[in-house]
């Protein structure tokens, strides 16, 4: 999923007629004055960061005047929110709020349908609703096939509590969030506070919205201002990391790979499968051993992919070692891993003699696997030993070419 900025996502909503309040973006303090003054004086300033919960992170500031955003700026300026730099500003005018309400729509992950999350207690965290009193939420699972029409979003709002004008201009507004959301190919589209203004009008004055990475082929307009997989991250992407999801995208249908730079760390860490990834790392560290990243990968991935892979991770300064483990593949062939490998170790110019790699590959053609990476020079295992073996084994060359590793 691919988070996207405020003003992006607001633009997004604009464009389906969900009024949102006026704003500018500011890249400076100067700039953030200069907004105040076009937008009337009073406005709010947010920290433009793929996250949420920014007014808890202590970025979202009000200001009365072009002086009073100007000074405020520089102190959201530069600030991190959750692992993200604030490098801009939005500066948007403020709301006349007379009643906060929130609405959320996402994937309901047992139904694998839409669902419309709807409050009538807005501008808190959700979750802090659902503890205090369930009975304030109302879900509402939507069939794809027949949409959400008016008559849906009147009962929501009904059901919590609204009446007269609040009804019919929450009613209108949440009809045209999930055509956006739908449109858009989003995953979630959250609106909190939805604002009720003093005259009776429904403005989206917060939003989180992020979009399917896999559906970005349909909005060629959001590829310079998206981060696929940005949702996953808790800190700006790295150029490696942002150069593997490059190389994942370029064979969309044959495998994933996915690959997280850690601080440290010299053993490039390949390996197959989420669960089993996410338990050799751990396992490997419990040997002894120094992962560099994370990195998963599946679903029978073509050789350019691997290559693309493996070479991303070899290419990390620092590392000195090749991890590659993998459970028993059903669908994965284990011989175009062995060919993507051997590819990159060739072209990165390295000594597999020197180079500590430990490769534990089993299932399907493993006996030409075995024969491709033999040739190389490059130690193959399949299911003779153990993933956990694997690791200990791996930890023990690293501590024969460079002794003292891991001596604390």
């Amino acid at each position: 999923m691919s988070r996207l900025l405020e003003n992006v996502a607001k633009d997004i909503l604009a464009r389906y007629q969900v009024a949102v309040p006026r704003y500018l973006v500011a890249r400076n303090a100067s700039e953030a004055r200069e907004a105040a003054e076009h937008l009337g004086g009073a406005v709010v300033l947010k920290g433009l960061v793929p996250v949420g919960k920014r007014g808890k992170a202590g970025a979202v500031k009000f200001a009365a005047s072009p002086a009073e955003a100007e000074s405020v700026a520089r102190t959201l300026l530069g600030m991190n929110v959750r692992g993200f730099p604030v490098e801009k500003l939005l500066v948007e005018e403020k709301v006349d709020i007379a009643r906060e309400l929130y609405v959320s729509v996402t994937f309901d992950s047992s139904s694998k349908l839409p669902v419309v999350i709807a409050s009538a207690e807005g501008g808190v965290d959700i979750e802090e609703v659902a503890a205090r009193d369930p009975s304030r939420i109302y879900t509402c699972l939507v069939d794809p096939f027949r949409g959400f029409p008016p008559f849906r979003s009147k009962e929501i709002w009904s059901e919590l509590g609204l009446e007269g004008g609040d009804l019919r201009a929450a009613t209108d507004i949440l009809v045209r969030i999930y055509e956006a959301f739908e449109k858009s190919d989003a995953t979630i589209l959250e609106v909190n506070p939805l604002a009720i203004t003093g005259a009776g009008k429904a403005v989206a004055a917060a939003v989180l919205m992020g979009v399917d990475d896999d559906a970005l082929f349909r909005h060629a307009e959001l590829h310079s201002v998206v981060e696929p997989g940005s949702d996953r991250s808790w800190r700006p992407l790295t150029d490696l990391e942002k150069h593997i999801i490059e190389v994942d995208a370029a064979d969309p249908y044959r495998g994933t790979a996915r690959y997280t730079e850690m601080e440290g760390g010299d053993i490039g860490f390949f390996c197959g499968g989420g669960g089993g990834s996410l338990l050799m790392f751990d396992t490997l560290k419990n040997c002894g051993g120094a992962p560099a990243n994370y990195t998963e990968f599946g679903g029978n991935p073509t050789e350019r992919k691997v290559f693309g892979l493996a070479k991303g991770i070899l290419s990390k300064p620092g590392v000195r070692g090749f991890f590659l483990v993998a459970n028993i593949t059903n669908n994965t062939q284990t011989d175009v891993v062995a060919e993507g490998i051997i590819r990159a170790f060739k072209e990165m110019e390295i000594d597999v003699a020197r180079f500590p790699v430990v490769i534990r590959l089993a299932g399907v053609n493993e006996p030409r696997a075995r024969e491709l990476l033999g040739t190389a020079g490059i130690e193959y295992h399949g299911d003779d030993i153990t993933m956990e073996d694997a690791a200990r084994l791996m930890v023990q060359k690293m501590r024969a070419a460079f002794p003292g590793y891991g001596a604390k």
